[in-house]
């Protein structure tokens, strides 16, 4: 059964499913496709029979991510074309309860960390920039620079403290430590712009990326020489993957080519499953991490999947 939910006038960029609630879903949202235009940032909860909008906020400038906060079940943080980060709290129906401006251009990726004993977020942005934040999003904590391109998706790790991993529009792969505010490894993964990359949440060394070249590599980072395996079948750039919760090998990824693949990259061939009925860009994508089999992409559509029986 699929179950839709259309923002007439935008287009999703992002949707994560919230930690603590299995049937809520943050989705942030664009005009024209970000180019000009305004930005919404939605609140979804999912009924047996439809998606019900629970929160809708405003914003000037085009929403590009989003991400819950790992600690707090109201908290969201997006970030937006302006350069801005915003934080909200779906009990407050007015005004974002914090914005912060530092990023010259467009935030292209937030996301909260998962490990225990730290509560940060990070952000990565086409001013070529990553910058890592505290929880309540006061001046910034640290700028890392290194990337020669746009900074496209910033991933916490979900195993190690203080560590994440970014891909950037200058084709490589980065993983970084917070605390030693420094690139501990830099992957020429693809000879191409990289617009996604997510960690395997079962093993702290194998991370996946995705690239305009319409190709998804999975990396060990114990040996980057060459990727353990090459998931081909996307016609058009590869806007964003993630890896599944409940599963070792399994990787969702979503196009410009309107479809969405599930993959086991331990099997030959490795593709499992196509998605096709989208009639325009798939930008956003996520697991229920409550629900096994439920997957959730936009712009407009949310979709309980059965590639896992």
């Amino acid at each position: 059964m699929v179950k839709v939910f259309r923002c007439p006038a935008r287009h999703g960029y992002a949707v994560e499913v919230s930690p603590f609630i299995a049937n809520r879903l943050a989705c942030s949202a664009s005009q024209y496709y970000g180019i000009v235009g305004c930005g919404s940032l939605l609140v979804l909860d999912v009924t047996e029979t439809d998606i019900h909008l629970l929160r809708r906020w405003e914003w000037g400038d085009g929403l590009f991510d989003v991400s819950w906060s790992e600690t707090n079940e109201h908290v969201l943080v997006a970030g937006g074309g302006d350069g801005s980060l915003q934080l909200w709290d779906t009990t407050n129906q007015n005004a974002p309860l914090r914005v912060v401006k530092e990023h010259t251009q467009e935030v292209y990726s937030v996301d909260w960390s998962q490990t225990r004993g730290e509560n940060l977020i990070v952000s990565g942005s086409w001013d070529q920039t990553i910058k890592v934040w505290d929880a309540a999003l006061g001046q910034s904590l640290t700028t890392l620079r290194g990337h020669e391109g746009v900074v496209y998706s910033t991933i916490w790790s979900p195993h190690i403290p203080g560590c994440f991993a970014s891909v950037s529009g200058d084709g490589t792969l980065r993983v970084w430590d917070v605390k030693r505010a420094a690139c501990r490894l830099a992957v020429p993964a693809h000879q191409a712009e990289i617009l996604t990359c997510d960690w395997c949440k079962y093993d702290q060394n194998i991370i996946a990326t995705g690239s305009v070249d319409c190709s998804v590599y999975i990396w060990d980072l114990r040996n980057v020489r060459h990727p353990v395996n090459q998931l081909l079948g996307h016609t058009y750039a590869i806007r964003r993957l993630k890896f599944c919760p409940f599963s070792r090998s399994l990787v969702a990824s979503c196009s410009y080519d309107f479809t969405v693949r599930f993959w086991d990259y331990s099997r030959d061939p490795p593709l499992l499953d196509t998605v096709e009925h989208h009639s325009e860009f798939v930008c956003g994508l996520d697991f229920n991490l409550h629900i096994p089999n439920q997957v959730t992409h936009t712009p407009a559509c949310f979709v309980p999947s059965c590639y896992l029986s």
